[in-house]
């Protein structure tokens, strides 16, 4: 017998009588003893819930509330190898200093279930150490109109000690934290589909929801890995964006500085700051790479040059190749990756002087300085994109640029590839003007949720604004959060803090 399965038996015969009391029971004659336990962790909101023993190939799964209802999930755990198993579940999604009942449940191969007693666990006051909260208020301004479900996860820019990257609930109430720990802000955090978050926080990093680290990317590691293959550009930071693909890889935004020798209007020498696209894979190694000089023209630059192309999305395409939204070009091009072969060239370009025609011909209609293409469906060549238009730079219908009158709006477009021919479906315009961030996304219920990140509002602290609207002619608010002391670099719903599960209080 081997040394590991020695010690998880001599552990197991520990355990067992220390956890009698709470040892649950169910299914047929002579099913086996389960016993639990509720554990804190690192981060005072969340609980580690231990069962012991789980026969293989068994699920289990912890439900968890306020009260013996319960009303909420973790996801189910599938579980294989050695007979005598022990299964951790975090528990998070639970409010500060807040007594929660929650019990356990499994399922054996053979279909034989059992569910284990209620207990109860008290989680703890946000501490310090997690950064200061921001201010929250949550208004919901229409009778009768009742927003989707789910949680809202924040991704922060924030002078430190301010909290930059946690969830909360509709209410507003905080019931998740992350502290990156260097002072950086947090651009971005989403939620993989194995149930960690991956940030971008000056290295890429993958998290569980304890606050883990389980895997980390740096650019030296990157920087040597585009060396050794023989790539001509070494990136500075990642930036704005990453997404997980289906084999595992990870694809960030990176930049870095080309000198370029007088430039039209620029004499002498003008460090130019482009972007670049690195896949990175399981091993941390650079599997394909693009970059945005080898593309595009370096004497197109609409806005802040010479910060010129500033890509601030990533989105996977059906298809197998990505669109990237490159703000400071107004641009959102379509790059053929081909899931890891594409040459890189641009398929097309959607926007102000791009390939498509906007339909009804006014420019001003297009979207500027954009965040956050959104796909919300694809039908043969006609894909909807739900777009943040922050409006930096727009130009009205003489053709020229906005200075005290800008505005922000959230939109949905429907784009023809085929045709090249671009419509704006809907659009809803708060009477506010957020100068850069934002996110923005069709909810299950069919309204729009979009975040304006910076608001230009007499303040001398940061303020965002994240509402969810009625996607019609004229839009009603069924919900708004605001908040203050951080910008909310992407502010979106997520059915919960478990894939595949949905909260629906």
């Amino acid at each position: 017998m081997r040394t590991s399965q020695l010690l998880f038996r001599l552990r197991l015969a520990l355990l067992l009588p220390i956890l009698a009391t709470v040892a649950c029971g169910g299914g047929s004659n002579g099913s086996p003893s389960i016993s639990s336990q509720v554990l804190p962790t690192n981060n005072a909101l969340v609980a580690r819930y231990s069962i012991l023993p789980v026969p293989a190939n068994a699920t289990a799964w912890v439900e968890f509330g306020t009260d013996t209802t319960y009303g909420r999930q973790t996801a189910v755990t599938s579980l294989t190898g050695p007979q005598l198993q022990e299964v951790n579940i975090y528990v998070a999604g639970m409010k500060p200093s807040t007594t929660y009942h929650m019990r356990p449940h499994m399922e054996g191969s053979d279909g034989e279930t059992w569910v284990g007693p209620d207990q109860v666990f008290t989680t703890g006051a946000i501490p310090s150490s997690a950064g200061t909260p921001p201010g929250i208020s949550v208004t919901r301004p229409t009778a009768g109109l009742e927003p989707a479900s789910g949680v809202e996860v924040f991704n922060g820019v924030a002078v430190p000690p301010t909290m930059v990257a946690f969830v909360t609930d509709l209410d507003g109430n905080i019931i998740w934290y992350y502290n990156p720990g260097n002072g950086a802000s947090v651009t971005p955090m989403k939620l993989m589909d194995n149930g960690h978050f991956i940030l971008d926080v000056g290295d890429l990093r993958e998290i569980d929801l304890a606050g883990n680290t389980i895997r980390s990317v740096t650019t030296d590691q990157v920087n040597q890995s585009l060396q050794a293959n023989g790539y001509s550009f070494t990136i500075s930071t990642f930036h704005h964006d990453v997404i997980v693909l289906p084999n595992g890889h990870w694809i960030t935004l990176a930049n870095y500085t080309v000198p370029y020798l007088n430039l039209q209007g620029y004499p002498g020498v003008t460090p130019v700051l482009g972007d670049a696209l690195v896949d990175i894979d399981l091993k941390g190694n650079v599997a394909w790479a693009w970059s945005a000089f080898d593309h595009l023209d370096v004497n197109r630059h609409p806005i802040f040059f010479p910060d010129w192309t500033h890509s601030n999305a990533i989105i996977l395409t059906p298809d197998g190749n990505l669109l990237v939204s490159m703000r400071h070009q107004h641009w959102i091009l379509k790059i053929d990756y081909a899931n890891g072969t594409g040459a890189g060239d641009i398929l097309w370009r959607l926007g102000s002087e791009g390939d498509f025609m906007l339909s009804g011909g006014d420019e001003s209609n297009w979207f500027f300085a954009q965040h956050y293409p959104n796909v919300e469906s694809i039908d043969g060549s006609v894909m909807t994109l739900s777009i943040v238009d922050n409006g930096d730079s727009r130009i009205d219908s003489s053709g020229a640029g906005c200075t005290t009158n800008c505005y922000t709006r959230a939109t949905v477009f429907q784009v023809d590839e085929a045709t090249k021919l671009a419509t704006l479906l809907w659009q809803d315009l708060p009477g506010l003007y957020s100068a850069w961030g934002g996110s923005i996304g069709v909810l299950g219920n069919g309204n729009v949720e979009f975040d304006l990140c910076d608001l230009i509002i007499p303040s001398a602290q940061p303020a965002s604004q994240i509402m969810e609207v009625t996607q019609t002619a004229t839009p009603q608010t069924v919900w708004q959060l605001n908040l203050t002391g951080v910008n909310a670099y992407r502010g979106f719903r997520i059915p919960s803090l478990y894939p595949g599960v949905s909260w629906e209080k």
